[in-house]
């Protein structure tokens, strides 16, 4: 087995795990804001779909989901599955799982805001929208970065997942290699490169975190 030719081809894995990454946060954070409303919403059906949402995605497994948004439009509908719906599949497994997580840590931090915040903004005349805008979510994103870098840094290695749906992700093109050559080094050098990803985006969230640090 030549090393290069092995590092170039996990190095294109590298690119399909970088996009599953980017993708699914590109979904799920926006989609978590909508989903903590609904657990906080003074509705109780809102409430208890929001809950029910949340209890499901966080209480199975993501490699479970994955094999549901892939195989189930066939299986419930008899939609024949496509050979490029793998990748979309695994970007709305991603994307539901993750909003679920996110969801749970926007509320967490939307209700660590003392109550007095809002009567005050109240006091001076801004509207609700106003105050979750220009007083509250400030201090939420401040609040909420060190969960959700745990989350992201977890999502780097969850991308490894989706092999099971056979994408061309790295994880996939390392175990190919490895059952190959019947060697160990694919999943070494994989190693490494997760390690680097992971590397590279805990020190830009460390970076966003500390000039949002306005208490120093």
């Amino acid at each position: 087995m030549q090393f290069w030719p092995l590092v170039l081809d996990l190095a294109k894995g590298l690119l399909v795990s970088a996009e599953i990454f980017a993708l699914t946060l590109l979904f799920a954070l926006p989609l978590g804001l909508p989903i903590a409303f609904g657990r906080m919403s003074k509705w109780g059906l809102v409430r208890l779909v929001s809950r029910v949402y949340v209890s499901v995605m966080r209480g199975t497994p993501l490699m479970l989901q994955l094999f549901f948004f892939y195989f189930g439009p066939y299986y419930a509908f008899r939609i024949p599955l496509h050979p490029g719906y793998r990748f979309a599949a695994c970007i709305i497994a991603f994307s539901l799982n993750y909003a679920a997580y996110f969801a749970e840590i926007y509320r967490a931090g939307i209700e660590s805001i003392p109550v007095g915040q809002h009567e005050a903004a109240k006091m001076l005349g801004f509207t609700r929208s106003q105050t979750f805008f220009r007083i509250v979510m400030p201090q939420v994103v401040k609040r909420i970065l060190p969960p959700v870098t745990n989350e992201v840094i977890t999502l780097v290695k969850d991308t490894s997942l989706a092999f099971t749906l056979s994408v061309m992700e790295m994880f996939t093109v390392a175990k190919m290699a490895a059952s190959a050559h019947t060697t160990m080094v694919p999943f070494v050098v994989a190693g490494a490169f997760y390690y680097v990803f992971n590397f590279a985006v805990a020190w830009t969230m460390e970076r966003v975190e500390k000039a949002l640090d306005y208490y120093r």
